[in-house]
């Protein structure tokens, strides 16, 4: 397998294994929960402004699961293209281009509203991610 294509794969794996145990944190345990507990309540007994059809900790839910499911999402069909397709995936600069402006995102996004953990994983990815497209332009 050349080394473009163990790069990109390896760089897909990191989101979709963090999407993965974020999935499986919003469902299950406390380690997305909010540690003052009345808070959890007020979510929950709470509407926003945009509408009343749905609780704030409902959207928090549906927010935790959308952003979980993005990231399993670009885990699957990068590394799928990456080993399966990879004359898709390095034929066209389009494909690159979105991959890494995702990347790119998540690594920003990590920066400005989360913690060390997805902030080094989504820089490890992208950095892989980077050099898979340098080398496979060589």
């Amino acid at each position: 397998m050349p080394i473009k294509t163990v790069l990109v794969s390896v760089s897909a794996l990191i989101p979709l294994v963090l999407g993965s145990l974020h999935l499986f944190y919003t469902y299950w345990g406390s380690k997305l929960l909010p540690r003052d507990p009345a808070l959890v309540d007020a979510m929950k007994g709470a509407t926003m402004v945009i509408t009343r059809e749905t609780t704030v900790w409902n959207a928090w839910i549906g927010f935790n699961a959308t952003h979980s499911l993005s990231l399993i999402l670009f885990g699957l069909v990068y590394g799928y293209l990456a080993v399966a397709r990879p004359d898709v995936l390095f034929g066209s600069a389009f494909l690159q281009a979105v991959g890494f402006l995702a990347l790119a995102a998540f690594v920003i996004l990590s920066k400005t509203n989360f913690f060390s953990i997805p902030l080094m994983g989504m820089a490890v990815a992208l950095a892989l991610y980077s050099g898979g497209l340098v080398l496979g332009h060589s």
